[in-house]
């Protein structure tokens, strides 16, 4: 410890340094890529993690949709090519015998599925939007953000059928002055009137919408549409713990037997898979942060390795030097340590300055894609992570400078003095 304390000490580190300075700088680099790939890497791979799970903040992680299409196959006197419906008492089913699902949302829409968009007045204002018909449940799914006063459909709506909507905050702007309150106005959605009730904010991945769309209750919509118990498409979500992608297959197999469908045909339902989706996002992002640890570590070790051969030839070359500090009484601790400071040194400078350089890559990166709708938000390397990563490098360098080291201690006072 004393040694790390002397100014004699550095001064002579310093000018060894000084002595090989492009081979050290070359190898410093060395080192310092190293650890840069794996912050940037490591950092980039948790930028993406959190920008998908920005784009889809609003929808469970472990949900899907589903819809019927049509048959590609006979089955038991069906031809093929048959539609199939999706009924509201499918739920009840569904729930019944797939444990893993936690909530179903029903759902109908107009202006989604071919259908065309519903005209809406209010005053002198109009314009066509997507209406969707909506249970309470589906905000447990897919959170509809309130951007200003008001509620989303409550039971008490579906229960009375009654005659209100959640309008999207283009509807507002296009339908309303901006001086206008939209909460407790009226307007007309296919010559029938509607008291608004709320204002979502649209979130990038809430599901299918936009922020022109319109929600109302969705008993009100199948009677304004007549559709009875029809439902277009469900969301669903599962417990966490549950599997997503065999919560789909039991849907389908569900619908199938429901429907009378082949339970081979491959056709007859369609869905989207969300939380298999954001499973294979955290795989790449997983598989990326291994990757960088591992083209970190090999690239920090080349150059720790580029270090150790700098030391040995320092040594060299320091031969007759080496040998008067041992004449006047130098310890072979003293010299094997003054060797072992020197790489640790150059190590941990090295480490230092690829975490810096890192850091500031990933800050650039993120500030440049801020505002663009790449998914990639707050790129971070956990601190335990970086720590162990320049403790890595000062072990490795301390290993390495053994060799240097012993080198160092090995030359004899007599001999050394003779070299020219």
């Amino acid at each position: 410890m004393k040694l790390l304390f002397k100014a004699d000490t550095w001064d002579e580190i310093f000018s060894s340094i000084n002595k090989n300075r492009v081979r050290t700088i070359l190898t410093v680099i060395g080192v310092l890529w190293g650890i840069f790939v794996y912050i940037a890497m490591s950092g980039a791979a948790k930028g993406l993690d959190n920008g998908f799970e920005r784009q889809f903040e609003s929808v469970a992680m472990n949900s899907l949709f589903a819809w019927s299409q049509s048959t590609s196959k006979p089955y038991k006197g069906f031809r093929t090519g048959r539609r199939i419906q999706l009924k509201l008492s499918d739920v009840d089913v569904l729930k019944k015998r797939i444990p893993e699902i936690q909530y179903i949302a029903p759902r109908n829409a107009t202006g989604v599925f071919g259908g065309s968009p519903a005209l809406t007045v209010r005053g002198q204002k109009s314009g066509s939007y997507n209406v969707y018909g909506d249970f309470p449940v589906y905000t447990k799914i897919a959170t509809k953000k309130i951007f200003d006063q008001g509620r989303f459909i409550n039971q008490s709506d579906i229960d009375y059928d009654r005659r209100v909507c959640i309008i999207g905050e283009r509807t507002k702007r296009e339908l309303f002055e901006d001086s206008e309150e939209a909460v407790g106005s009226f307007l007309r959605i296919n010559d029938i009137y509607f008291r608004v009730v709320g204002v979502h904010k649209f979130v990038p991945g809430g599901g299918f919408e936009s922020d022109g769309d319109i929600f109302i209750p969705f008993t009100t919509f199948n009677k304004l549409y007549n559709k009875g118990d029809e439902v277009d498409f469900m969301s669903i979500a599962a417990f966490d713990d549950a599997d997503i992608v065999q919560v789909e297959k039991d849907v389908k197999a569900v619908l199938k037997s429901i429907h009378q469908v082949d339970p081979t045909d491959e056709r007859a339902f369609g869905s989207f898979n969300l939380g298999e989706l954001f499973g294979r996002i955290k795989g790449f992002a997983n598989g990326l942060t291994f990757l960088s640890l591992v083209i970190g570590i090999a690239t920090i070790l080349a150059g720790v390795v580029g270090i150790g051969n700098i030391l040995l030839i320092s040594v060299k070359e320091r031969t007759k030097e080496l040998g008067v500090r041992r004449a006047l009484g130098a310890t072979p601790s003293e010299v094997r340590n003054l060797i072992l400071l020197e790489s640790v040194f150059l190590t941990v400078v090295s480490g230092v300055m690829g975490i810096i350089l890192g850091a500031g890559a990933l800050s650039l990166v993120n500030k440049l894609t801020q505002d663009t709708d790449f998914p990639y938000t707050n790129p971070t390397v956990p601190i335990p992570y970086v720590l162990g990563a320049l403790l890595l490098m000062v072990v490795l360098g301390t290993l390495i400078g053994l060799i240097p080291a012993q080198r160092a201690v090995s030359i004899r006072p007599i001999e050394a003095l003779r070299e020219e």
